[in-house]
C-alpha cells in the first residue's frame, strides 16, 4: 500500500471515529442526569432501534440469541438496570449484588479485552511498520474512547453508537458477500474447493474435524466451545442490560425477534466471507499478516477491490477496516456501561446504601468513575494478550457467563425453593472454577501461542473450561440451596413469578 493510499485510508478511518463522537456529544447534552438515563437510555428506544442495537452487540462475537430471545421478557420484567437485579428481587440483597456483580465485571473485562486485541490488529494493518507500537497506541486510545463514550454519553449514546454500525457492519458484510460470489459467479461449489486448495490442507479442509477433530481432547474442547457460546448467551451483561433500554416487556421481546433476523443473516454471510478470504486471500498470506488470523476480511476487501496498488482496493479496505474498528470501539463502550453499572448500581450500592434523588446522582457518578478503572484494566490485559485469537477470546467471556450467571438466572426464575445461599454459591461455583482452569489452560502457558510462552504451569487440557465450569456452577446453586437453613420466601416468589409473567409492577 502507497503512503497517498495510506493516507486516504486513514482519513476514512477517521470519518468513523468522528461520527461516534459527535454522537456521544449529541447525547451528552440531552441527558438528565439519572439514573434511569445513564443506565437505560430513558427507555425511550422503539424494539427496531433497540433490535439493531442488540445485534450491533451480537455482531462482533460467536453466536445466535438462543436462550436470550427465551428470557429476554421476563428479565425485563423482573429487572431495573442490571442482572442482579433479577436475582436480588427475591433474595437478601447485599451478598447477591456483590457476587453477581463481581462476576458481571469478570466476563466484562475478558469481552473488553477481546475487542482491544481487534482492535490493535486492524490499525496495526492500516498503519503498516511497526505493528507493535500500532497495536500499543491503538489498545490505548480504543480505552480512552470507550470511556468518553460511557461519561459522557451513557446508554443513549452507546445505544445510537450500536445503530449506526449495525447498519454499517450489515451493509460491507452484504457488498463483500456479493462481490465473492461475483468472483466465483455463484458456484458455491467452486468457491469452496478453490478455498480447499489455497488453505494448505487439501480436501481435508472441507472435511470434519480439521480444527478439534485430532484426538479427544479437541473434541471436547468443541463441546465445551459450543456450550459457553449457546448457554453464554443469556449470562452476558451488556446484552441483558439491553433489554432495559425499552417501555415494556413486549418490546423488549420484538426487539430480540429483529435481532434474531439480523444476526442470522450476518452469519450467514460470513461463511461466504471465510471460505472466500482462504479462496481469494489463501490462508499462507493471511497468517503472514496476523499469526492468529484477524485480518483475513480486510485482506479479501483489498484482493476484491483490485489489490494493494489500486485505489478501489485501498478505498474498500479502509471502510471495511474503519466499519471493523467502528464495530469494535460501539462494542467496548456497551460492554463498558455494563461493567460500570454493575460496579456502581451492584457493588457500591450494597456498601453504602442512599436513598432519594442524592443516592442516584452519587451512583451514576460512580458508575463514572468506574468505566475509568475499567478502562485501565482493559487497556492492560488487551496489551497483555494482543497476540491471541480474537474468536477465541470471545468463547472465554462467553464460557464465563454460561458458569457464573446463567445458572443464579434461570434459578432465580424458575426454581420456588432458591435461596440466598444458593445464589452467592452458584455465581462463585462457576465463576471460581472457570478463571482457574483458565489460568491452567493451553491458553496462558505451556505453548508458543500462550500468553506467558515462556513457563508452563498447564495442567487443565482444554482451551475453554466450559465443559467442567457450567455444570459445577449448577451443581453449587444446587447444593448451597439444600444445605441452606435459610427458609424460601415463597410470598416473594409468587410475587417475581407474577411479576415476570405479566409485568405487573415493572419499571
Amino acid at each position: 500500500m502507497t503512503e497517498d493510499h495510506r493516507t486516504l485510508a486513514l482519513l476514512l478511518f477517521s470519518v468513523f471515529v468522528a461520527v461516534t463522537l459527535a454522537i456521544t456529544t449529541w447525547a451528552g447534552r440531552n441527558r438528565r442526569g439519572s439514573a434511569e438515563e445513564f443506565y437505560a437510555g430513558g427507555r425511550l428506544f422503539s424494539p427496531m432501534e433497540n433490535g439493531f442495537a442488540i445485534a450491533g452487540d451480537y455482531m462482533s462475537a460467536a453466536s445466535f440469541l438462543g436462550i436470550s430471545g427465551l428470557i429476554a421478557e421476563l428479565v425485563r420484567n423482573c429487572g431495573r438496570f442490571t442482572l442482579a437485579d433479577v436475582v436480588a428481587a427475591r433474595m437478601r440483597e447485599r451478598p447477591v449484588r456483590i457476587a453477581v456483580g463481581t462476576s458481571s465485571v469478570t466476563v466484562s473485562v475478558l469481552y473488553l479485552v477481546a475487542q482491544m486485541v481487534g482492535a490493535g490488529t486492524l490499525v496495526a494493518l492500516l498503519l503498516g511498520g511497526d505493528g507493535g507500537a500500532a497495536q500499543t497506541w491503538t489498545v490505548i486510545g480504543v480505552g480512552a474512547l470507550m470511556v468518553i463514550y460511557v461519561s459522557f454519553g451513557g446508554m443513549r449514546a452507546t445505544t445510537w453508537i450500536q445503530i449506526v454500525k449495525s447498519v454499517l457492519l450489515l451493509g460491507g458484510t452484504i457488498a463483500l458477500t456479493v462481490l465473492v460470489l461475483l468472483r466465483f459467479h455463484g458456484d458455491i461449489d467452486r468457491l469452496l474447493l478453490s478455498a480447499a486448495e489455497h488453505s494448505g490442507h487439501g480436501q481435508a479442509f472441507l472435511a470434519p474435524g480439521l480444527r478439534y477433530g485430532g484426538d479427544w481432547t479437541s473434541r471436547f474442547d468443541f463441546i465445551s466451545l459450543g456450550l459457553a457460546l449457546v448457554l453464554g448467551t443469556a449470562g452476558l451483561p451488556h446484552i441483558l442490560s439491553r433489554f432495559y433500554t425499552v417501555p415494556t416487556a413486549r418490546a423488549a421481546r420484538r426487539s430480540v425477534v429483529w435481532a434474531i433476523g439480523l444476526i442470522g443473516g450476518f452469519y450467514l454471510m460470513t461463511i461466504v466471507l471465510g471460505f472466500g478470504a482462504a479462496a481469494i486471500v489463501g490462508t499462507a498470506e493471511v497468517r503472514a499478516s496476523n499469526a492468529a488470523g484477524n485480518t483475513a476480511v480486510p485482506l479479501l476487501a483489498l484482493d476484491l477491490g483490485g489489490g494493494a496498488g489500486s485505489t478501489a482496493g485501498t478505498v474498500l479496505f479502509a471502510v471495511v477496516a474503519a466499519v471493523a474498528f467502528a464495530t469494535i470501539l460501539a462494542v467496548v463502550a456497551g460492554i463498558t456501561l455494563a461493567s460500570s453499572a454493575s460496579v456502581a448500581h451492584d457493588l457500591y450500592a450494597s456498601l453504602r446504601r442512599r436513598r432519594g434523588g442524592k443516592a442516584a446522582r452519587s451512583e451514576v457518578t460512580v458508575a463514572r468513575f468506574a468505566a475509568v478503572g475499567v478502562g485501565v484494566v482493559a487497556i492492560g490485559l488487551g496489551l497483555l494478550a494482543r497476540d491471541l485469537n480474537v474468536a477465541f477470546l470471545v468463547g472465554l467471556a462467553f464460557a464465563v457467563a454460561a458458569s457464573a450467571n446463567l445458572p443464579v438466572l434461570l434459578y432465580s426464575l424458575f426454581w420456588r425453593d432458591f435461596t440466598t445461599r444458593g445464589a452467592v454459591w452458584s455465581v462463585y461455583g462457576g465463576l471460581i472454577p472457570a478463571v482457574v482452569l483458565v489460568v491452567l489452560s493451553p491458553v496462558v502457558s505451556g505453548g508458543p501461542q500462550s500468553l506467558f510462552p515462556g513457563v508452563d504451569f498447564q495442567f487443565f487440557p482444554l482451551d475453554n473450561p466450559g465443559i467442567v465450569s457450567i455444570p459445577l456452577g449448577f451443581v453449587a446453586g444446587w447444593l448451597g440451596t439444600v444445605t441452606s437453613t435459610e427458609a424460601p420466601d415463597e410470598a416473594k416468589h409468587a410475587e417475581t413469578e407474577v411479576r415476570s409473567l405479566t409485568g405487573a409492577g415493572a419499571v
